[in-house]
């Protein structure tokens, strides 16, 4: 827990992938534009389904080791050049972004993709950031919410879920990717998409202004049912 954090206001963080961006479209793209040119066979439909986990990670379910990192560095520089061009900005984003700046938080984001893609698509679509930190995934993700002062953290994967939760922020799950409801069910907040966050944050967003180690998540005020809005959290 960030016992120094009444020196940095609190921030509110957003995962990129299926939480602010449909990034499906540009990885497949981009996985076989990179699988074309190594002329590596790789089952891309297989990786769409395990997405998450670091690219080198999955590609070794199917790659040599050193043809898996070979495969991901070509991919990432091609992704940064062109990915962000296929992707596709998910509803709610500037409302959301929008509603934690008129409160006076940071935005932050905390994704597992590289920082340079990450920038790229924030760019694309004029969408300002704080702070964007890339390639952390899961547990990773824990020490930046933390050194960053975050007292909510939204993402659509249960590793978003544990990780806010273990940095003591607030965790708020969007069924946009491929997690429904019931995977999400550990989340503090489920919402269908962030078209719902930004009403829901201007009605709730007092008790977060503040440190999270001062936070209190209160006992029995859970909601895991996705809807419009949630109950006070």
């Amino acid at each position: 827990m960030n016992t120094d954090c009444g020196k940095t206001a609190a921030a509110v963080g957003f995962d990129l992938d299926l939480t602010l961006f449909d990034t499906r479209p540009a990885i497949r793209a981009v996985l076989r534009s990179t699988s074309a040119a190594l002329r590596f066979e790789v089952d891309v439909d297989r990786v769409m389904r395990t997405l998450g986990p670091p690219l080198e990670d999955l590609l070794a379910e199917q790659l040599p080791v050193a043809d898996a990192r070979t495969f991901a560095a070509l991919y990432r520089a091609d992704y940064a050049a062109h990915g962000h061009r296929y992707a596709l900005l998910l509803p709610g984003v500037r409302e959301a972004i929008a509603a934690v700046r008129g409160g006076g938080e940071r935005v932050i984001v905390v994704t597992g993709q590289s920082e340079r893609t990450a920038r790229a698509h924030l760019t694309h679509e004029r969408l300002e950031a704080d702070t964007v930190t890339g390639s952390v995934w899961g547990p990773g993700k824990t020490e930046v919410l933390v050194s960053l002062n975050a007292t909510v953290y939204i993402g659509d994967h249960p590793a978003d879920i544990a990780a806010a939760r273990a940095a003591g922020a607030y965790a708020v799950a969007v069924t946009t990717g491929r997690h429904g409801a019931g995977e999400l069910a550990a989340a503090d907040l489920v919402l269908t998409s962030l078209h719902e966050f930004a009403r829901w944050w201007e009605m709730r967003a007092a008790p977060f202004k503040r440190c999270p180690s001062a936070f209190e998540r209160p006992a029995g005020k859970t909601d895991r049912t996705p809807r419009a809005i949630q109950g006070e959290p």
